[in-house]
């Protein structure tokens, strides 16, 4: 009877330790290949890189005139916005070309009056030439028939020839003195002045004079914040000279160099994630802007000669410009914070994908557009 009871209390203890081992050995197996499923289907939607930088806008202010600076109403690290006023040039000189190129106009309106003034003038000595020209034309006329009857003398012939020669001359200077001023008065004298060569080169002079007057105060040309700078009143600026850097914060991108090989399946407008190592953990949302038509080796000053010397082949880079959608959501972000980037290619790493060729372009855009 005992070993009876015995082996009746034994059994039921094994049944539960082999459901557990048999439950062990189904679900463990199970479990690794749902897992590597799981990371097989997934493991090429997503590409990302940490040879990535935040980018801005940056504007190298410079003068547009030459000149001694006076005043500097900014410092380095200062916020400004569009049309704030920088620094300002002795203006000085320019004021005064703006009171010469004035008074020029004044002189050409002048001139032009006076031009006016001639050209009735020579009209009028025209009429008188013409009817000297015309008295004497009849004198000597009258002369050369008195001459055929021998009435008068040759010398009397000859001198009303003379004169006759004399007034026909006089004549002809009259009107190229009109032809003269009418051509300066642009062919008629009732043209006004504002139509006239002469009077719209001292009025462009005149407008270069103000604009160069208007320019000796340099405002930022937009939204941003001022550099490192050591502008000083005294210092003298060239044209074109650099005086300060001014960044815009709140244009920024990310500039991603990613290697050649994980760009197969990435378009513009797909959706992407950005994490700068300045803040751990917090992500910005963005998505794909462009891609460039280059590798970063072929903008560098001297370009890779694959066609000479021993050939290795490297791996190159690709930038892809990434827009951020949400910068005011979160810290501030600054040029040149280096960042990690995500980008979601939207494609399935499935074997009937791969059999198919199977690729959603419309994807991209509709995970981004769930992302807003």
């Amino acid at each position: 009877m005992t070993e009876d009871n015995t082996t009746q209390t034994t059994a039921p203890t094994k049944n539960p330790r082999r459901k557990r081992n048999l439950v062990l050995w189904i679900a463990g197996p199970a479990l690794v290949l749902i897992v590597g499923a799981y990371f097989y289907v997934t493991s090429g939607r997503f590409v990302s890189t940490d040879n990535a930088y935040v980018q801005a806008d940056q504007v190298n202010v410079a003068s547009q005139v030459p000149g001694r600076v006076v005043e500097v109403l900014v410092h380095e690290n200062q916020a400004v916005k569009k049309g704030d006023v920088l620094f300002k040039i002795d203006a000085q000189p320019l004021e005064i070309a703006v009171a010469r190129n004035e008074a020029q106009l004044d002189s050409v309106h002048s001139l032009l009056d006076a031009a006016r003034a001639g050209f009735h003038s020579a009209q009028a000595t025209v009429k008188s030439a013409d009817e000297a020209l015309r008295v004497n034309e009849a004198q000597y006329q009258r002369m050369k028939e008195l001459r055929a009857r021998g009435l008068v003398a040759e010398k009397d012939v000859d001198d009303a020839a003379n004169n006759y020669a004399n007034a026909r001359g006089t004549r002809d200077s009259d009107v190229a003195s009109v032809a003269k001023a009418e051509g300066f008065l642009g062919g008629l004298p009732t043209t006004p002045d504002e139509k006239l060569a002469a009077y719209k080169l001292a009025q462009v002079q005149l407008a270069q004079a103000k604009l160069d007057l208007e320019h000796a105060t340099v405002r930022a040309p937009m939204d941003g914040t001022i550099g490192k700078q050591n502008l000083q009143p005294g210092d003298f600026l060239a044209v074109g000279q650099a005086a300060m850097p001014l960044i815009a914060t709140q244009s920024m991108w990310v500039n991603a160099n990613f290697k050649e090989t994980e760009l197969t399946n990435v378009v513009i407008d797909q959706a992407a994630t950005v994490e700068v190592d300045t803040y751990p953990g917090k992500k910005w949302k963005a998505h794909v802007a462009s891609i460039s038509p280059a590798s970063g080796a072929e903008f560098s000053i001297l370009p890779p000669q694959n066609a000479t010397g021993n050939w290795v082949k490297i791996v190159q880079r690709i930038p892809v410009r990434l827009a951020i959608d949400d910068q005011d959501n979160g810290p501030i972000l600054r040029a040149g914070m280096s960042a990690i980037v995500e980008i979601d290619t939207g494609r399935q790493n499935s074997i009937i994908g791969r059999i198919e060729g199977h690729y959603d372009t419309a994807k991209p855009a509709r995970v981004a557009e769930s992302l807003k």
